[in-house]
């Protein structure tokens, strides 16, 4: 018997019962892993990257021209949807932009609460 042949008997072979036990996930990562990305990255590019742009505008160009070019933000929406036509990627792209919408649902909610409260008070 050659050393290949004594290694093969030594080890046991996986059978496709032992395959099936193991989850579907299991070479591709965690299953939460994507969905808990994307909305994190929807919240914190809704947040962070339109004052960033601005700040740099602001720097390079000054006030007025900020206010000129800030609708240009906008494009931001463009990334999720762009990541939603590839089927690699719907995944992701769908909670980046669940992340997006629901922070600025909380965050516009906010501001008219804050709003509301504040003009009853004056009143």
């Amino acid at each position: 018997m050659s050393d290949a042949d004594e290694a093969e008997v030594a080890a046991p072979r996986e059978t496709d019962d032992q395959r099936s036990r193991r989850p579907d996930w299991f070479h591709r990562g965690h299953p939460v892993f994507f969905p808990l990305a994307g909305f994190f990255t929807g919240m914190v590019s809704i947040i962070v990257v339109p004052g960033l742009y601005a700040a740099i505008i602001k720097w390079i160009a000054g006030y007025k021209r900020v206010e000129e070019l800030f609708p240009f933000v906008l494009l931001l929406l463009v990334v999720p949807i762009g990541l939603l036509v590839p089927h690699h990627t719907r995944r992701f792209g769908r909670y980046m932009l669940l992340g997006m919408v629901a922070t600025a649902v909380v965050v516009g909610g906010v501001a008219v609460a804050v709003g509301w409260f504040l003009y009853q008070k004056d009143a």
